[in-house]
This record gives structure tokens, sequence and C-alpha cells, in this order.
């Protein structure tokens, strides 16, 4: 069933979230912290069984020079430079084998896979630690480090988004004019961060994306992983506004409202876990050019491979 506001209010609807007056500041100094550090970038190619592709493991170093694990896929013997897709992945799921996740190279883009540090149990594994400590927290991810904005779970792993991005600008099979970004779920929320920080990007495409509107998301939905917050909340009420003005900075609302690369946006209407007044609050607030697909007897999955061909489609498009 529908699970939010009539899509003729969703098309109008903007979202409650403040933008704190030193956002930009925040993240200038958070990224220019993290250029102190290398990137380091390692390539090693790994046989991993395939005839059509070739895949190297990859490390660079991302916030707080920690090691970030990636694989670049690109088509067998090409010499590039190849118009290139970032991609980031959902809660809980990491990089998963070298010869999964096989689209984007097989059409022709370099395919530079990020993992997901301290996850990787959803349905594909990683291979990066998250090396921060974190203070309470509910089970999960957001709520770690939530008391304050510098220990924040999502501050370490955007900063590691857009290093992935510089990191697959330094190869030389990337042509770094046509780089774009995709994300299902925290990596569609991963990716209007990335939007929002890295000016420069050719296309962006989050399907059905998490981490936005969280004044709304964390009273409209009981699913996970924003049950994740009401916990926390229920426990340590008295937190809830420093817990609010916190997750202010890590908002795709935010971040849209400073992106200009063309965006391609999907939700499902049917939608428990990402609400789709959460996803038309980034959407309705992006600065850029964009478009929307609403799949309405769609939940989470979105237009599952419908979502493929419109990102196909979408970077084609915009990289060629």
């Amino acid at each position: 069933m529908y699970t939010d506001r009539p899509e003729a209010e969703l098309r109008t609807y903007r979202s409650a979230q403040v933008d704190p007056a030193d956002f930009d500041a925040f993240w200038a100094e958070t990224l220019a912290e993290a250029e102190t550090h290398d990137l380091n970038v390692r390539v090693s190619a790994v046989d991993a069984g395939l005839a059509t592709l070739d895949v190297y493991d990859v490390t660079f170093c991302g916030y707080g020079g920690q090691p970030i694990k990636a694989w670049l896929r690109v088509p067998a013997r090409a010499t590039g430079p190849l118009p290139t897709i970032v991609q980031f992945h959902g809660y809980g799921r990491g990089r998963g084998q070298a010869f999964e996740n096989l689209l984007w190279a097989s059409a022709g883009f370099a395919h530079f896979d990020m993992d997901v540090r301290g996850q990787g149990f959803g349905g594909s594994t990683g291979d990066t630690a998250d090396e921060a400590g974190s203070g309470p927290q509910a089970p999960g991810f957001l709520t770690r480090g939530i008391d304050v904005r510098e220990t924040y779970f999502y501050r370490r792993l955007y900063t590691d988004a857009v290093r992935a991005v510089a990191a697959a600008r330094s190869l030389d099979l990337v042509d770094a004019t046509r780089v774009g970004v995709v994300g299902t779920s925290q990596g569609g929320g991963i990716a209007l961060a990335v939007a929002g920080l890295v000016p420069d990007l050719a296309a962006v495409v989050a399907r059905v994306p998490f981490l936005c509107d969280f004044p709304r998301a964390s009273v409209v939905t009981d699913a996970f992983p924003y049950r994740e917050l009401g916990q926390y909340l229920a426990t340590n009420r008295l937190k809830a506004a420093r817990a609010h003005a916190v997750l202010a900075y890590f908002d795709g609302v935010n971040f849209a409202k400073r992106a200009t690369a063309p965006i391609v946006v999907t939700v499902g209407l049917m939608d428990p876990i990402c609400p789709p007044s959460t996803v038309f609050a980034a959407f309705n607030n992006y600065a850029g050019p964009k478009q929307i697909t609403v799949w309405p007897y769609n939940g989470h999955e979105g237009g599952a491979w419908e979502d493929d061909a419109l990102a196909l489609r979408a970077f084609r498009e915009q990289l060629g």
C-alpha cells in the first residue's frame, strides 16, 4: 500500500530540515584534512575468471588516511581513457567479489566499485574496517558517533566517497572529465552527498536514496535502518535536539541544494524503508538538472532492472 503522502503533494514537498550556517565550512574543513593524506592509490590485477572484463584490486586512502578497498572493472584489454562510473553500495553491503556486479564495465565504462567501511554483511562481503571508535549507539551505523558531528560515521563514509572519485580520476584508464556516480538506498544517499561536495561530476544516479530528510524519516517509518534512530532517541530522550543538529550536516536535502550535476532519481511510492516524501525532499531541493521516475506499485526495490536501464541511458547520454 502507499506509505506516504499523495503524489501530487510529494511533487511540492521540500522538508523541514535546517541548513546549518557553517555547513560548507564544516565540509571544507573535513575534506581539507583528508587531503593532507596522500591518496596513495595502489592497483593490482586479479584473475576473476572473466573473459570479457579485466579486474583490478584497488586500495586508496580515505578519511584519516585510512585504507579503503575498491574494485576497478574495465572491458578486457581496454587502453582508456574511459568514461567512468563510481558506485556506492546500500546499507550493509560491501564491494563483494571481483566477479560480481558486471553491468557497468560490460557496457563499456570503467567501473570503480567502492567498498563501505565497516559493512559487508547484507548480501555482499566487504574488506574495509571502520577504524574509529564510537560512543553509545543503537546497533547498526545510523547512530554511530552521533553525539558530535566530528565523530559521526557518515562523516567518514562521505569523505571516503569523495576520495574515491579522486582516486578513480588518478588512474590512466579513467577519463577524469567524464565521471559519474551511482548508488541505491544508502549508496543513493552517498551519491547525493558526493554530488554536493564534488562540483564537476558529469552525472549522478540516486536510486531510492536513503539518508534524506531525517526530521521526517525519523517519525514516519518504523522500518530499519531509520528505526535505529528511533530506538536511540527513545532511550536517549534528552539528546534528540542534539542528534538532529548533527544529522543536518549529513542530510541529502542539504547536499542537494549544493549539487549541480545532472541527476536521475527513482522512488517507489510503496517504500516503507525510504519513505517517498524523504526522496522527494532531496529531489525537490536539487539545484542542478534533474528528473525523477516514480514507481507507484513498488517498494524499496524501486524499478529494479528498469532502474538499471534508466541509469544506463543516463550515463550514456551524459558520459558518452
